[in-house]
């Protein structure tokens, strides 16, 4: 009997462990010009993403993420873009953590939860992998080493752009989301490309089907588009 609680407990303890770090955390610090930076932390059940910007511009100021795996206390982030530090890609950093109640101990940081995946639809690191044209889906290889790929909590939201390959990164941008009666709109926090973009808002139909995320509607520029997000496995 005794064996067989501690087998349960090994077994137990990272799923615990995987649940509690699950969602959205946050951080507010000041920089050495006097602005108050946010760094935005999304984990689902295997990749990870921190946004880092100013507040309360949006202005951009960096991102990294990629694969983690959790053992004991310790955090094996394996990193899969970094846009200031492209060198890292490819290396797995292992950092401590605790976390009590919504509090989360992080590297320097200390961090707050935000949400634990919940009350959005689509929690989960997302490939793009298809388009419609011309009536018809296309589909697109997500196994290269060039991915566009949305991760999201319960209500916050990151896409990134990215090569492993050649460690580089080509945009970015994230905020708030919500999905309610079949409409999903995006409120835009930070995009690495257009600042002025930041506070807009945008309302897409979607849908669940087999898995796979069907997206629908207008583009930032106004243009009709229709993608296929898969749950990403690798």
């Amino acid at each position: 009997m005794k064996k067989l609680l501690i087998a349960l407990c090994l077994l137990i303890t990272p799923f615990l462990y995987g649940q509690d770090i699950n969602g959205a955390w946050t951080t507010v610090e000041s920089d050495d010009k006097g602005y108050q930076v946010e760094h935005t932390l999304i984990f689902t059940e295997s990749y990870f993403s921190e946004a880092i910007f100013e507040k309360p511009s949006g202005k951009f100021l960096g991102t990294k993420g990629g694969s983690y795996s959790v053992s004991e206390d310790d955090l094996n982030l394996t990193y899969e873009y970094d846009s200031r530090s492209p060198g890292i890609v490819g290396n797995t950093k292992i950092e401590s953590f605790t976390i009590a109640e919504n509090n989360l101990e992080l590297g320097k940081l200390s961090w707050t939860k935000i949400d634990n995946g919940t009350p959005g639809d689509l929690f989960g690191a997302w490939l793009i992998s298809g388009r419609k044209r011309d009536g018809e889906i296309v589909q697109r290889d997500t196994s290269g080493p060039r991915k566009t790929m949305k991760i999201l909590s319960g209500t916050r939201f990151q896409w990134i752009a990215f090569n492993t390959e050649t460690k580089e990164f080509m945009g970015t941008g994230g905020g708030t989301y919500t999905t309610i009666n079949g409409k999903y709109t995006e409120n835009i926090g930070f995009f690495s490309r257009d600042d002025s973009r930041v506070g807009a808002s945008l309302e897409f139909n979607y849908e669940l089907k087999d898995g796979d995320w069907h997206h629908s509607g207008l583009s930032s520029k106004g243009k009709p588009i229709y993608e296929v997000w898969s749950k990403r496995t690798q």
